[in-house]
């Protein structure tokens, strides 16, 4: 009997092993260096803005990598991150307005795991 309850346990967990790799994990939150504001600081911001939340969105926006640019942290939104900005925002199905706000400062902090967009030439 006692045998028979340790084949259904080790049924149960790799089954359980199984389910969590089939299941899509959360993109990770971004690391700790991105710390230029509070996380609980997330204002609206626009092209043409500057500042530390600024500067915080830069960084956030990096932390996608790959082929779209690095934006500079310096703090200035300018048409540069316009454009990666609106990228992202596409890539999540958010209106690709180009402004940050409640939505899209969720996004930056969880972005997707992959972006099946092209970033525009």
């Amino acid at each position: 009997m006692r045998q028979r309850g340790m084949l259904t346990l080790g049924a149960g967990l790799g089954a359980a092993a199984a389910l969590s790799l089939a299941a899509p994990h959360p993109a990770p939150a971004a690391p700790g260096h991105c710390s230029y504001a509070p996380s609980t600081s997330r204002p609206t911001l626009t092209h043409g803005d500057t500042g530390t939340a600024v500067k915080q969105a830069q960084c956030l926006s990096n932390m996608w990598g790959g082929q779209p640019p690095k934006l500079a942290l310096d703090g200035v939104f300018d048409s540069v991150m316009l454009k990666k900005l609106k990228w992202i925002q596409g890539c999540h199905g958010l209106p690709q307005s180009g402004v940050i706000e409640g939505r899209t400062w969720q996004v930056l902090y969880h972005p997707a795991l992959d972006c099946y967009d092209p970033y525009p030439a």
